[in-house]
This record gives structure tokens, sequence and C-alpha cells, in this order.
């Protein structure tokens, strides 16, 4: 399988906008998902730090949203997370983690966090084989965090 990744622009929106309500059905079990709101990825396409990176066959099969934060510490929230079905588990998720990653260590923030659902198992041990810990129970949901060493 063929794919490029690079950092998304706004001609892509509406296409994130379909994976990310592909990602919440298959996430909660239903037809019924509410996407982004008109303006909740402007920050993406203005911002210098925050990004997000696409996953490209002949459209974007998957994509990954960045959040660069400088509070106590210097952090990235992995934040919205989706590959399409019929490329999951063909490194695509793999592929858009390491590139963010990449970008971590680039602008030198080694820390990188992230929610997932209790009940996403695949998630779970996904992120738990990409060598990310669980870091706090928030109900529903768990954050996860990993440091990156440098290379």
């Amino acid at each position: 399988m063929k794919y490029m990744i690079r950092q998304a622009v706004a001609a892509d929106e509406k296409r994130i906008c379909e994976l990310y309500a592909e990602m919440l059905q298959t996430v909660y079990h239903t037809e019924k998902a509410e996407g982004y709101k008109t303006g909740d990825l402007d920050k993406f396409w203005t911002d210098d730090e925050n990004r997000i990176f696409v996953a490209e066959d002949e459209t974007v099969v998957g994509f990954l949203s960045v959040e660069v934060y400088h509070e106590n510490e210097d952090y990235i929230y992995l934040n919205d997370f989706a590959v399409t079905k019929g490329y999951r588990n063909k490194g695509i998720g793999s592929a858009l983690l390491e590139v963010a990653e990449s970008y971590a260590r680039e602008i030198n923030t080694p820390k990188l966090c992230l929610h997932v659902e209790k009940t996403n198992l695949s998630a779970l041990h996904f992120y738990e084989n990409s060598g990310y810990e669980i870091y706090r129970d928030d109900g529903h949901r768990l954050l996860m965090n990993k440091e990156l060493s440098p290379e």
C-alpha cells in the first residue's frame, strides 16, 4: 500500500471532518456522531506550532492533530486521531504517530500525551505498544503519556 504523510492544509478540512465523524461513530458505536463545528480546526491553519498530519493515498485516509502547550512544562497533546476503516492495521497509524514524535523532537518538546477511551481496547493496546503509559484515570478516559529520548 502506497501512501504519503504530510502536513494538512485548509483544503483538507472537509475530509478530516469526515474521518473524525467516522472515528466517533466507531468508538461510540453509533451512527449519530457530531463532528467538528465550524471554526474548530482554524487554529491548525493559522498557528505556527499546532499541526494536523494526514496520510494520503488518492485521498486523505487518516489524520492526527497535534497541539503544542507551554504550561508548567512543554508538551504535545495528540488530540484527534483517525484512520478510515479500509486502511486500518496497515501501519498508517504508526506512521502518523512517528511523524508526530519526530515533530516533537524537532521543536524540542520531549513529552507527548493523549486521552484514550477505556472501551477502545484496540487503541489502548496500540498506544501501549507504541511506548505510551497510562498516567491518570480520567473517568471514561485514560490519560497516557510518553517521554521521548533524544535521537
